[in-house]
């Protein structure tokens, strides 16, 4: 890992340079929202940014993607996949907990068979990390190990040090291969930039306010199957799905059609497992047809199977469902509560 200090008006230079040379996507705040979306003016972007609204997920797994097109001529079927062939993307200001959400979609798009659409983004993006600047009452990623100043993930990782400096972690052969043509615009003298970062990860780790321990949980899930605890709960829940969409993590979704016999398109996009239909079978038949049992797999999915499967975990405590949740269901207290049941 390399080291280097940037100072705040050199990185407007940097990024206004990134713009002309690759497509970025960085936090910009729309109506006073903040959102991950392509921009040709680097004063739009936010360099300390907060919590987005939708996770930066949407730049490798997008909410609505045309897959490929057909066209029937005949006895002729003719397919033309719409697979990523642009110029490099620079993703910009990446927090700690997304950061760990891209490895957690890695685990399941890029095992055999390997998924080409998030394959080409993936290999197509640069991830620029940014350290957290504030801490908001819903965060708990420290529960998972994650740092909030942490790049971990990341090509290359920014903190802001203070004094209009930031240190620049350079993480990754992509990082460095970035950003070797633009060596004038950074520092060698890091003195003191290493202090400043522990001095801040302190101050944020301080002031996440709820702590929870899931330390073995995914093993024990199994004995609270059938647990009355889930009907309790589905009581609350309206089935709305807005913790599916905001989470970093999820990755369902569903596979539709445009167009007529003769030609049209195939499309991709995020579905939730809260919604009735999603494991409605042609039969009529539906496996999960009671909100309870919905949302237990949502909860068994992200505490339990996820682990399982993957050996990773299936949260990276970002706190947007516990934030956008309309009857303040949080998975915080869920946790809380399945602890004491197992």
């Amino acid at each position: 890992m390399d080291s280097k200090i940037i100072k705040k008006e050199k990185l407007l230079s940097l990024l206004e340079r990134f713009i002309a040379d690759y497509h970025v996507l960085a936090p910009v705040r729309e109506d006073g929202v903040l959102f991950y979306r392509p921009v040709d003016i680097p004063g739009d972007i936010e360099l300390n940014p907060g919590r987005s609204v939708l996770p930066p997920k949407g730049r490798l797994f997008p909410q609505t993607e045309a897959l490929y097109g057909y066209r029937v001529e005949g006895e002729k079927l003719t397919l033309n996949e719409y697979v990523e062939e642009e110029r490099q993307v620079v993703l910009f200001g990446v927090h700690p907990c997304d950061l760990r959400s891209f490895a957690v979609l890695d685990a399941v798009f890029l095992e055999e068979p390997r998924d080409a659409y998030f394959a080409a983004r993936r290999n197509n993006t640069v991830l620029v990390g940014v350290s957290c600047s504030s801490v908001l009452p819903e965060c708990f990623c420290t529960t998972y190990g994650i740092s909030p100043v942490e790049g971990n993930g990341a090509d290359i990782h920014l903190t802001d040090v203070g004094a209009g400096a930031y240190l620049v972690e350079i993480l990754t052969p992509r990082g460095k291969d970035l950003l070797q043509k633009f060596e004038s615009f950074f520092e060698d003298n890091v003195a003191g930039a290493a202090e400043a970062k522990r001095a801040k990860e302190a101050s944020l780790v301080k002031k996440i306010s709820l702590q929870v321990k899931v330390d073995g949980l995914h093993e024990k899930m199994a004995s609270i199957f059938e647990n009355p605890y889930w009907e309790k709960l589905s009581r609350r829940c309206l089935g709305c799905g807005v913790c599916t969409y905001v989470c970093p993590t999820c990755h369902c979704f569903d596979i539709m059609d445009d167009g007529t016999k003769e030609e049209g398109e195939r499309f991709r996009c995020w579905d939730s497992c809260l919604f009735r239909e999603y494991t409605l079978h042609t039969s009529g038949h539906n496996p999960r047809h009671a909100l309870a049992q919905r949302l237990r797999n949502r909860f068994f999915h992200k505490l339990s199977y996820n682990n399982q499967r993957y050996n990773t975990e299936g949260c990276v405590g970002c706190g947007r469902c516990v934030a956008l949740c309309p009857v303040n269901i949080d998975i915080r207290e869920v946790i809380g509560t399945v602890r004491g049941l197992v």
